[in-house]
C-alpha cells in the first residue's frame, strides 16, 4: 500500500537498538541475508536495514515517499558490498602469484578492473564507500593479498593484522 513504517531496529555494527520511521522501497538478497533498503526519515537518506535485525514494524498512516530506482543504485549500488554509499573511492589490491587466478575469477564488483602483473601475481581495483565488508574480505586473504591504497585503507588493515598478531602473544 506504499506506506510508511516504524521499526525498531539493533545495529549489528554495536548492538544499538534504535526506532526509525522509513520509506520502504525495495527487498536485496545478499550473501543469504536479506535487507531493506528504504529512506530513513530520522538520518534522512538511503539506509539498508538487515531483515533479521528489524525486531518491531508498526504501519504508519502516511505515504511512503518514492524514491528513483537510479538513485537507489547509485547511492545504495554504488560501492563493494552491501554497505556502500554515494562517495566512491578505489582500492587497489595486489594478490600473490599463487592466490592470482583464484581472485582473477571471482566478481567482486561490476566495475572491478584486474591485471596479471609480470610476476604473476594479481591487481585487482575495486570501488568502495564504506570498508568494513571489503575489509572482511581482503583480511581472509591473509598474506597472500596486500591493499597498496588508498592510505587510510592500508592503515585500518594494517591496524586489525597487528591487533590480530597482538592476541596470539609471542608465539
Amino acid at each position: 500500500e506504499r506506506r510508511r513504517l516504524n521499526i525498531g531496529y539493533v545495529a549489528r555494527s554495536n548492538g544499538v537498538s534504535s526506532y526509525r520511521e522509513i520509506s520502504p522501497q525495495r527487498l536485496t538478497h545478499y550473501r543469504d541475508n536479506w535487507y531493506l533498503d528504504a529512506w530513513c526519515h530520522l538520518r534522512d537518506e538511503l539506509r539498508s536495514f538487515a531483515v533479521d535485525a528489524i525486531k518491531a514494524v508498526k504501519i504508519v498512516d502516511a505515504p511512503a515517499c518514492d524514491v528513483a530506482e537510479s538513485q537507489l543504485d547509485a547511492t545504495l549500488g554504488a560501492g563493494y558490498g552491501i554497505f556502500s554509499g554515494s562517495e566512491v573511492r578505489w582500492a587497489t589490491l595486489n594478490f600473490i602469484a599463487q592466490r592470482a587466478r583464484w581472485v582473477a575469477a571471482e566478481h567482486w564488483h561490476p566495475e572491478q578492473e584486474g591485471v596479471f602483473l609480470e610476476d604473476g601475481s594479481y591487481k585487482l581495483r575495486v570501488t568502495y564507500s564504506n570498508d568494513p565488508e571489503l575489509i572482511m574480505d581482503i583480511l581472509k586473504y591473509g598474506p597472500d593479498c596486500e591493499v597498496v591504497g588508498p592510505a587510510g585503507l592500508r592503515e585500518k588493515v594494517v591496524g586489525l593484522l597487528k591487533a590480530a598478531v597482538g592476541r596470539y602473544g609471542d608465539e
